[in-house]
């Protein structure tokens, strides 16, 4: 029997270089893009960057940018997609399109980052709860985009003053997206319900909460912690559904759960979906930030988790809760961080070399709080540390919980 194997898509990306994103953010940003096409099974092939104060209104790029990314696949077939890294109008697909897909040339689809972010999460997602969310996000993302699925068929009735098949056929797909999502949203206010009744009955522990971006390690420092087995891999949002574990450390007890990772420009429809994803942050008594270190911008971004984490805490549907939740900050993957001294004089080379945890621990970085620790979850190192530290923490939240338990713990730790 013949192995049919998998048809691969390839893509070129695009991007723009503004007076707010410099060139070296857009490539950056690209890099993040490329990663997020590989982690979808798409190889990039091609990129595209044009410097404009403002996206084209119309277009997205400039009619010669345009022109040369036609140029470039009637060249280099086959390219299958074209991928932009800001979220594109329904108005600016339907141009782009028009000018990409013409006769004697193959189609390509031409899909944004947050559509590609989509589509990873619909792959992705295992439980019927993480499919529920990403589903309705997904539809709600589609649904002012209908028009040009179905324009051909207007060229199926004539003229005149009545309206064209394809015109029919879209407000027949909107009344039953519609209802689609309006049933997704039921069936999500249920499982929310579900999930605080849970979160409810699992009394009065400590619950502590990992997040971080995505494919910092989170998922890995879950399985050393709880001694568990989450899905891990070096590919992004290899974790959709929280997952909650309970975890001791020396006599003292939490629960520690592990959420899905942010991204820049993390796709509205997504957050609105994943509220219940977020009451886990929301609720929690202590943040665990994981950031990793190795990353070339790692600063970036520490600086949009904290912003999402801020606009979390500010949306929250709990009002009187205290939003200043406590945080530890994990600088991760220290085995893959290199450092770049400043040059001497433009004729030095700049030798990367490796910091040791000592030297870590003397950076700025250091300087952040009390409450930040370098470790690397992939070979255990100073993870004792973090146990410890994470234990003084906890221990500080129970106790002032139980105030009884107190010399309980005096007890245990006198003996």
């Amino acid at each position: 029997m013949i192995e049919v194997k998998p048809y691969i898509e390839h893509a070129v990306l695009v991007g723009l270089i503004t007076p707010n994103q410099p060139e070296d953010r857009t490539k950056e940003y690209l890099d993040e893009l490329a990663f997020l096409a590989d982690t979808h099974g798409i190889v990039p092939v091609k990129r595209f960057t044009q410097r404009l104060n403002l996206p084209i209104t119309a277009t997205y790029v400039g009619e010669g940018k345009l022109e040369e990314i036609d140029q470039y696949i009637s060249e280099h077939h086959p390219i299958d997609v074209v991928i932009f890294d800001d979220e594109l109008s329904p108005r600016q697909i339907r141009n782009i399109e028009k000018a990409l897909n013409h006769k004697g040339q193959p189609d390509v689809r031409v899909i944004d980052r947050t559509i590609l972010i989509l589509e990873i999460f619909l792959q992705r997602a295992q439980t019927s709860y993480a499919k529920t969310q990403v589903e309705m996000a997904h539809l709600q993302y589609m649904l002012p985009r209908l028009t040009r699925m179905w324009s051909h068929l207007d060229r199926q009735r004539g003229g005149g003053t009545n309206r064209g098949m394809g015109e029919t056929q879209i407000e027949a797909d909107k009344r039953v997206i519609g209802q689609r999502i309006a049933l997704l949203r039921e069936q999500l206010k249920t499982i929310d319900k579900q999930m605080a009744t849970q979160r409810q009955h699992r009394g009065k522990m400590v619950r502590v909460a990992l997040v971080g971006y995505t494919n910092v390690g989170k998922s890995t420092l879950m399985n050393l912690l709880s001694k568990s087995d989450v899905f891990a891999e070096n590919k992004l949002f290899a974790t959709l559904d929280t997952t909650v574990r309970k975890v001791t450390i020396e006599n003292l007890p939490f629960l520690l759960s592990d959420t899905v990772g942010f991204i820049r420009k993390l796709p509205h429809h997504l957050v609105e979906s994943f509220k219940s994803t977020l009451d886990e942050v929301r609720e929690a008594d202590l943040l665990i930030h994981v950031v990793d270190i190795s990353h070339p911008n790692f600063e970036e971004q520490y600086n949009v988790v904290e912003q999402t984490l801020n606009d979390v805490m500010t949306s929250g549907r709990n009002d009187d809760k205290d939003k200043d939740i406590p945080r530890i900050v994990v600088f991760n993957k220290i085995d893959n961080f290199t450092y770049v001294p400043k040059e001497e004089d433009d004729l030095t080379p700049i030798q990367r070399e490796n910091l040791s945890l000592e030297d870590l621990e003397k950076t700025w970085m250091a300087r952040l709080g009390e409450d930040c620790i370098f470790i690397s979850a992939r070979n255990k190192q100073n993870i004792d540390a973090l146990r410890a530290l994470m234990y003084d923490r906890i221990k500080a939240i129970h106790v002032k919980r139980y105030p009884y338990n107190d010399f309980l713990f005096q007890n245990y730790e006198d003996n």
